[in-house]
């Protein structure tokens, strides 16, 4: 291919996976395969690798492999990036309706627009000729910091914009647009942080602020952020009539906007708005506070101005708050299943959005002392769509000396035995293996959906069991017959039926599988499946030393030591001994092909075909190994974007390099 033809090609291909990236991505409505998308972003790496040259920011192969930030530069806003006046009843707005129509000295009902209130952070987004060039925070109104790189990594942000007839493409777009976290995805991630250790996010709208200014934009890359547009700054070479206009507008050129905007007639239907909005909150996909209302007309906004905080013609028409006062009775901590004891605050009953909420999480001893709860405190308590309410803060000055403080007993409060904190972690953890509450917590895990999926045996069912002595171990659960499953209380012959059905049905698993399900401190379901993708059986699993599993990729030593500890516990293996004859455990099946069978292959820098995780299971499929550092035994290193010292080392070395290029080709991939 000659370069002319390699930029015809390079610009084809390039709006080709933009188009396709906004269908999947902001419309929701795709049109091709993945295997068919995944095709083009070949062709594209496979071009730029040949013609580097070609190689621009806003290429879709340059959305993460950026250097590790010192910290954030700041950045002035051509327009500053007022807040909002807010209204919190609906006689409230009909005074705001009022005012706007006697500083218009207008007659006829004023036409709004109506949008959630997103619970994000607010972010500008600058576009220079179409191409995204500057993201920066809201900060305080008049310069925030400069978070492009981050901004970068989000799906929805497009890197270039999409022409259309009506709306030309600007010289100069300064786009205001809202940074969030959905709910499913908030909570998938809080489960994945428990499962490595680490502290959970208080509320979706932290999780999405703490991720999008994250120093290093990998980070960024690996959360479930979105981005809907709400307005804009300053605009070059284009004039819009209304708000709704813009809207349209910055739709066409690849922007994702909230589909729950409406143009409304008059303060009424404002007021009507608000209360559908307020029924529907628990049904939304994200976190909303309440709904903006604006002027449509933006001569009308314009004539109506701006105060030097807000301006006139927007308001936040917020909802009933999520907030209440109550006070903490006492303070109890439950065991989970790897030991871990989470306080939980109980609380005198308060209605929040019409739920009682008489418990609040509390989650470690940390985060009670640098509040300062205390049992007996007057609290604030928020409760954010179903996610588990939490203790915002203390009324400190409603303290009348009786209050007492907390601390998390040394001894579990089930089984009594002693309590250890590990240095370095937040968590207290009971270290009794036989503790029952640790055993109903391990079951529960052990028959959920994503490990054993044992359909029916829930919480209060196995309390039951383990309550009995039927249940001691996980093999315990495949022995139960059909007419003791029937005696338990609250069961019939048809619910025993189903119960051994389902035991029936989780006879066979992968070994990916398996392995989550035995609950081993640290392996969650992504790393038990990088382990079974190493390690073909369980009894590989089982015999494999610290140092080489620390030689799957992602398991560093902490991990290793949790795993190899695990199964070398004699009461462990002795509990597998048992689950094997009762189930069948299948490993992953080798490729009649393997022709890196006997090779090691590290991987530097980001890849833009596809995620390190896929090149690493395409190496091991192939049969080859990986391995997270350069040593004399790597055979090859594939170089990436932004590649780091192992670069350095394995030119030192003598090791053989690899573009992404020739990786793929290597792969069969090209």
């Amino acid at each position: 291919m000659d370069i002319q033809s390699a930029e015809k090609r390079v610009r084809e291909i390039r709006d080709r996976i933009n188009y396709h990236n906004h269908r999947y991505y902001v419309l929701d409505s795709p049109e091709v395969s993945d295997a068919e998308y995944d095709g083009l972003m070949r062709q594209l790496v496979q071009i730029e690798e040949d013609f580097p040259h070609l190689v621009t920011d806003d290429s879709p192969t340059q959305r993460v492999g950026a250097p590790v930030l010192g910290k954030f530069e700041i950045v002035t806003h051509t327009l500053p990036m007022l807040s909002l006046a807010n209204v919190t009843t609906e006689a409230e707005f009909i005074e705001f309706d009022e005012r706007v129509k006697r500083m218009l000295m207008a007659s006829d009902e004023i036409q709004y627009i109506g949008e959630p209130k997103m619970d994000g952070l607010a972010v500008e987004l600058v576009y220079t000729d179409g191409r995204f060039t500057l993201g920066s925070t809201r900060g305080d109104g008049y310069s925030g910091e400069n978070i492009t790189l981050n901004l970068r990594t989000i799906k929805t942000v497009p890197l270039t914009l999409i022409a259309g007839d009506r709306f030309p493409i600007p010289p100069l777009l300064e786009v205001r647009a809202e940074v969030y976290m959905g709910l499913d995805e908030f909570r998938k991630l809080n489960k994945n942080r428990d499962e490595e250790g680490e502290p959970a996010f208080a509320n979706p709208r932290n999780a999405a602020a703490g991720s999008i200014r994250q120093l290093d934009s990998s980070i960024t890359a690996t959360r479930p952020l979105s981005l809907a547009c709400y307005g804009v700054g300053s605009v070059q070479g284009i004039a819009f009539s209304t708000h709704r206009e813009i809207l349209e507008a910055l739709e066409t050129w690849g922007f994702k906007i909230n589909r729950e905007i409406e143009v409304l007639e008059g303060a009424r239907s404002v007021v009507d708005y608000h209360r559908r909005i307020q029924g529907r909150r628990d049904d939304l996909s994200f976190e909303i506070d309440g709904v903006v209302i604006k002027v449509n007309d933006l001569s009308l906004q314009e004539r109506l101005g701006s105060t030097s905080r807000a301006p006139r013609w927007a308001a936040a028409f917020k909802f009933a708050p999520r907030q209440a006062q109550t006070r903490i009775r006492h303070i109890d901590v439950s065991v989970g299943r790897t030991g871990v004891l989470t306080p939980t605050a109980h609380l005198e009953p308060v209605q929040i959005s019409g739920v009682t909420v008489s418990r609040a999480s509390l989650h470690n001893q940390d985060e009670i002392d640098r509040k300062d709860i205390r049992e007996g405190d007057r609290v604030i308590v928020e409760r954010s769509g179903d996610v588990i309410p939490y203790v915002v803060g203390v009324l400190t000055d409603k303290r009348d000396g009786s209050e007492r403080p907390f601390h998390i007993p040394d001894r579990c409060p089930v089984c009594r035995q002693q309590v250890i904190r590990t240095q370095g972690e937040v968590a207290f953890r009971c270290i009794n293996a036989v503790c029952p509450a640790k055993l109903k917590e391990a079951v529960f895990h052990f028959a959920s959906k994503r490990a054993m999926d044992i359909d029916g045996l829930g919480e209060k069912l196995i309390d039951r069991i383990v309550d009995d002595g039927l249940v001691k171990d996980f093999a315990d659960i495949y022995t139960i017959p059909e007419e003791t499953w029937a005696r338990l209380e609250r069961m019939a012959e048809k619910s025993a039926r189903n119960i051994m059905d389902a035991v029936d049905r989780s006879r066979t698993v992968e070994l990916s599988r398996f392995v989550n399900a035995l609950g081993i401190r640290l392996v969650g379901e992504h790393l038990a499946q990088l382990l079974a993708d190493r390690y073909e059986t369980i009894d590989d699993l089982m015999g494999a030393t610290e140092d080489e599993l620390m030689t799957v990729d992602e398991i560093g030593p902490t991990v290793a030591k949790s795993v190899f500890a695990f199964f070398s516990d004699d009461k462990n293996r002795r509990v597998i001994d048992r689950l094997r004859n009762e189930i069948t455990i299948i490993g992953r099946q080798r490729p009649a092909h393997r022709p890196l069978s006997g090779t090691s292959f590290v991987i530097t820098g980001t890849l833009s075909y596809m995620s390190r995780d896929g090149a690493r299971d395409a190496i091991k499929r192939l049969g080859g190994k990986t391995a997270s550092s350069v040593s004399a035994k790597t055979d090859y290193l594939v170089v990436g974007t932004d590649p780091g010292s192992k670069l350095d080392k394995a030119r030192s070395l003598g090791v053989k390099t690899l573009s992404e290029g020739e990786f793929l080709r290597i792969i069969g991939e090209t």
